[in-house]
């Protein structure tokens, strides 16, 4: 098993990379937040991109790669933000009609452990064509074109809008128990690699900005306590893109580890990344960084939302330490 990133690989993550710069820089971010935090023309330009066929066999007309090439290409969705049920549409694009192409919008809910009264809270509901729901007992399909819910008025992140739901009726039973503890471990990992993204943009955003604010005749980022500050955010970046990493590989390879272990450990550590640093790059930019012409506070609310689906933090670290203590036991 080969985990250095090849030549193949860099430039399928370097495209997406510059499409992405162009199509959503920082200062469209605030536009796009006001007019629903979804964007159809660039979802259509993400499918033609390959986003959501990435893994769809090529007989199928895919484009036939694997978990390592989609972390990449989710690494680099998380490093601008962008819109959107892209997760849930990528995993659902193997098995569910239309969904490669991006015609068929999918959504999704994760509900395994959770309890009644607990609220139903589904993002980008008025741009869904399809809801799944995920919980302990399998995975189900909604049309959620026939589904009402309350819109959330101020959600987390703005480019994340949330309708709030007083119920969910039955659906079609598409998947049992492996299979959405299945689709659950894909969808931590690319919600991982998001994560990654976002550790990565915001510690960019902090050098270039230290690099150009001055204070007391010399640019900021050579005072000694930035340096430290940025010094930690890349050791932060580097540890979560070697998780990020090993997790995809292992996805295509399940011979070379626990799949669950190397997923947990990578949502665990992207997670704490991305929120660390993105609180650093804000601390950076000082009081600009409480802004809202400062991009900084996009990637925090991102981060907060993607620390929280397919298992949150805390969960994936009681996995870890389960799995630790049962490798300890084997010895």
């Amino acid at each position: 098993m080969d985990f250095q990133v090849s030549e193949d690989q860099r430039a399928l993550a370097e495209g997406v990379r510059s499409f992405l710069a162009e199509r959503l820089p920082d200062e469209e971010l605030a536009g796009l937040a006001k007019s629903g935090g979804f964007d159809a023309g660039l979802w259509k330009e993400l499918a033609d991109l390959g986003v959501f066929s990435l893994r769809v066999d090529e007989a199928s007309g895919g484009v036939g790669l694997g978990f390592a090439e989609a972390v990449l290409v989710f690494e680099e969705l998380g490093r601008r933000v962008a819109p959107g049920p892209l997760g849930w549409s990528h995993l659902a694009s193997t098995s569910m009609e239309n969904a490669a192409s991006g015609k068929t919008i999918v959504g999704g809910i994760d509900r395994a452990g959770s309890h009644a009264g607990d609220p139903i809270l589904v993002e980008h509901l008025k741009s869904l064509d399809v809801l799944l729901v995920v919980d302990d007992d399998g995975i189900e399909r909604l049309d959620a074109r026939e589904l009402e819910g309350r819109p959330i008025a101020i959600p987390l992140d703005p480019l994340t809008p949330l309708h709030r739901l007083d119920r969910l009726p039955p659906g079609e039973t598409i998947g049992g128990p492996a299979e959405a503890a299945q689709l659950r471990i894909e969808g931590a990992a690319l919600s991982a690699a998001q994560l990654l993204g976002i550790a990565e943009e915001t510690l960019s955003l902090a050098v270039d900005y230290a690099k150009q604010r001055e204070q007391f005749g010399r640019a900021v980022g050579g005072f000694q306590a930035l340096k430290h500050l940025m010094a930690d955010m890349f050791v932060r970046q580097e540890i979560a893109r070697c998780a990020v990493y090993a997790a995809g590989a292992t996805l295509d390879d399940p011979a070379v580890g626990s799949v669950a272990r190397a997923v947990s450990a990578a949502k665990l550590v992207a997670g704490d990344a991305a929120q660390r640093n993105a609180v650093a790059c804000i601390q950076v930019h000082g009081g600009m960084g409480f802004t809202w012409e400062v991009p900084a506070h996009y990637f925090l609310k991102r981060a907060r939302v993607l620390e929280n689906v397919f298992g949150s933090g805390s969960e994936h670290a009681e996995r870890s330490a389960d799995f630790l203590s049962e490798r300890a036991a084997a010895y």
